[in-house]
C-alpha cells in the first residue's frame, strides 16, 4: 500500500461525507470500490472529473476500481438535483454511450486485469432481465417509503412539481447495485458525488439486511465556482471530454480563464500535482496566478486529451496571445470558407452563429453592440457588416468575441 486514500482525498479537497467514522482506518487495506455513471450521453462533461480523479486516485493508492456504467438505470434517469424528469432514452442510446463513455475514463484508469487494475461493470447485466414481482419481493420489504420522501434527490423533487413513479424506482435500482457489488465483486465502498448521499445510504442499509455486509460510502463535494454559477459550463454550454463536442483548444482555454481565486482547488481536484506545489504556484494572487492557470490547463487537458495535444493547445495559445499573433495552430478553432461566399459578402452575424462565438443572430447582435467583435484586430460596430474578400489577411478570416475567444475561417 501507499498513501491512505483517505488522507491523499482530503488532503486535495476530495471528502465531503463518510458514513463510516473509521473510514480511514477502513482503507488501510486494499478494498474494492465503486463509482457509477449515468450514460446520458455519448460524454461526459467536465463536471465527471472529481469521480474520474478518484478512480485515479484509489487504483494509485493500492484499490480497484469499479466502474458502473448505469445501463439500466440510465433507462430510468437520476432524479438527483434535477427539477424534471430527463428525456428517456432507448436502450441502444445507452448502450453506445456507455461504450463511449468507458473509453474516455480509460484515459485516466488503467483497465486491466491486475489487483488494482479497473474492471467495467453495467448494471444493465443484472437489472435489466430481472422479473419486476422477483424484484420487488427481494427488495421491496426493506424500504421503507417514508424514509426515501426524507431523502434530499426526492425533496427536491417534490418541491418542484412531483416526482414521477418511474424516477422513484431509481434509488431501489441503485442501493440494489451495492448489494449486487457486494456479492459479485466483495466490494465494499461506494463513492459519488454529493447528492447521491440517500442513494448511498439505501444501499449500504440493504446490502446489510439482505447480506449482511459491512458496506461503506464517501461521497465528493459538487463543484462550484468562486461565483456561485454551474461548473463545467460556458456561455454554449457543457465543457465536454469529448474532442469532437469541445475542441481541445476551448477546452484548454476554459481552464485557462477560471476565475483565480479558484486555481488552487482546481490544481487539487484536477491534476496529479504534489500539494504543496499546488501551493507554491498560487501563493500569490499576482501575475504569478495567470502562470498557475497555464499549468491548470497544460496538465488537465494532457491528463484527457494526451500530451501531444496538450502540448499543440499550449503552443498555439502562447502563439495566438503573444507577440507573433499567429493564429494558424491546427487546435485553433477553425473551418473552411469558400472564396465565393466572400466575393458576394458574408454575413457577419451568421459567421460568428457558424462559429459557435454567438448562440443566435440575437446574441451576435449583443456581442457587436457591447464591443466585443472584431475581424483581425478591428472592431466592428455595424450589426449588417459584410465579410468580404477585403477581410481576408494571410488566407484566412479571424473572427474575435471579447479578449479571449477566436476562430479562424480558412478561405478555400
Amino acid at each position: 500500500m501507499t498513501e491512505n486514500l483517505f488522507d491523499l482525498l482530503s488532503s486535495r479537497g476530495f471528502v465531503a461525507q463518510s458514513t463510516d467514522a473509521e473510514m480511514r482506518k477502513r482503507l488501510e487495506s486494499p478494498v474494492t470500490a465503486y463509482i457509477g455513471f449515468d450514460p446520458t450521453a455519448d460524454s461526459l462533461h467536465v463536471g465527471s472529473l472529481v469521480p474520474i480523479m478518484g478512480l485515479m486516485w484509489m487504483q494509485r493508492c493500492g484499490h480497484k476500481p469499479l466502474v458502473l456504467v448505469g445501463g439500466a438505470t440510465g433507462l430510468v434517469g437520476d432524479p438527483s438535483g434535477k427539477t424534471a424528469m430527463r428525456q428517456m432514452l432507448t436502450r441502444e442510446d445507452i448502450d453506445r454511450n456507455a461504450q463511449a463513455i468507458a473509453k474516455q475514463i480509460g484515459r485516466v484508469v488503467r483497465f486491466d486485469d491486475s489487483a488494482t487494475g479497473a474492471k467495467l461493470v453495467n448494471n444493465a447485466d443484472w437489472l435489466a432481465n430481472l422479473n419486476w414481482i422477483e424484484m420487488l419481493r427481494a427488495v421491496g420489504p426493506h424500504f421503507s417509503v417514508n424514509r426515501m420522501l426524507t431523502m434530499d434527490s426526492v425533496k427536491g423533487r417534490m418541491e418542484n412539481g412531483g416526482i414521477t413513479f418511474l424516477e422513484f424506482n431509481y434509488m431501489v435500482m441503485q442501493a440494489y447495485d451495492f448489494a449486487h457489488l457486494f456479492r459479485a465483486e466483495q466490494c465494499t465502498v461506494q463513492m459519488g458525488g454529493q447528492d447521491q448521499w440517500g442513494n448511498i445510504v439505501m444501499g449500504i442499509e440493504l446490502g446489510r439486511r439482505t447480506a449482511d455486509a459491512d458496506l461503506a460510502g464517501l461521497t465528493f463535494p459538487l463543484v462550484t465556482k468562486s461565483d456561485g454559477g454551474k461548473f463545467g459550463k460556458s456561455e454554449k454550454g457543457n465543457i465536454w471530454l469529448s474532442p469532437e463536442r469541445t475542441p481541445v483548444y476551448e477546452f484548454f482555454q476554459f481552464w485557462r480563464n477560471v476565475s483565480d481565486v479558484d486555481v488552487a482547488k482546481f490544481l487539487g481536484f484536477f491534476t496529479t500535482l504534489p500539494m504543496d506545489e499546488v501551493k507554491k504556484l498560487t501563493e500569490h494572487q499576482d501575475q504569478r496566478i495567470n502562470d498557475a492557470k497555464i499549468v491548470l490547463a497544460y496538465e488537465v487537458t494532457k491528463l484527457i486529451h494526451g500530451q501531444a495535444a496538450a502540448d499543440q493547445a499550449l503552443a498555439d495559445a502562447k502563439n495566438a496571445f503573444g507577440a507573433a499573433h499567429d493564429v494558424t495552430g491546427d487546435s485553433i478553432p477553425h473551418a473552411d470558407i469558400a472564396m465565393s461566399e466572400l466575393e458576394v459578402g458574408a454575413g457577419l452575424l451568421a459567421l460568428l452563429v457558424r462559429a459557435n462565438l454567438a448562440t443566435s443572430n440575437g446574441d451576435a447582435k449583443r456581442l457587436i453592440q457591447g464591443g466585443g467583435v472584431s475581424i483581425h484586430d478591428t472592431r466592428i460596430d455595424d450589426l449588417q457588416r459584410k465579410v468580404t474578400a477585403a477581410d481576408i489577411k494571410d488566407g484566412h478570416v479571424l473572427l474575435k468575441a471579447g479578449k479571449k475567444k477566436l476562430f479562424r475561417y480558412d478561405v478555400r
